[in-house]
């Protein structure tokens, strides 16, 4: 699963989601995208999770890429703890989705089965999401 090597700190505030992605939000690698429609934290293991459906639908033909990186520490205490004491350690990693942020590109495939594999890629995602195609300028 995603995460990264190294971070400057180990504990990241919440911070809140507000506002739509002003960047990553056009299909540019690919001809065709899945783009978040509403805010969340998506978990490295929902991105796995759809990395492997779009893999294994298109039968490791074609190129996907994926466009959001799970950097932000999610921090839990232990079960069963009392109040103070401090911070939880970190216990998973999020990309913070904003509405509009593409989460996978895929081309050399034909746009039927993109549609498709894409499709049950969004059944593992936690939020509302729209197919894109590329848009040609």
């Amino acid at each position: 699963m995603l995460s990264p090597k190294r971070t400057k700190y180990r504990k990241h505030h919440r911070g809140h989601l507000r506002g739509k992605a002003t960047r990553a939000n056009v299909v540019v690698f690919g001809d065709f995208g899945l783009q978040a429609l509403e805010p969340c934290w998506m978990t490295s293991r929902q991105i796995e999770a759809g990395r492997r459906v779009l893999t294994r639908y298109v039968r490791r033909g074609g190129k996907l890429w994926i466009r959001i990186f799970p950097d932000k520490p999610v921090t839990m205490r232990p079960a069963g703890t009392r109040m103070g004491s401090g911070k939880g350690a970190p216990e998973y990693w999020v990309a913070v989705v904003h509405p509009g942020k593409i989460l996978y590109e895929i081309k050399g495939v034909p746009e039927t089965i993109a549609r498709q594999a894409l499709k049950i890629a969004a059944y593992k995602m936690p939020v509302k999401t729209k197919f894109l195609t590329k848009v040609s300028v």
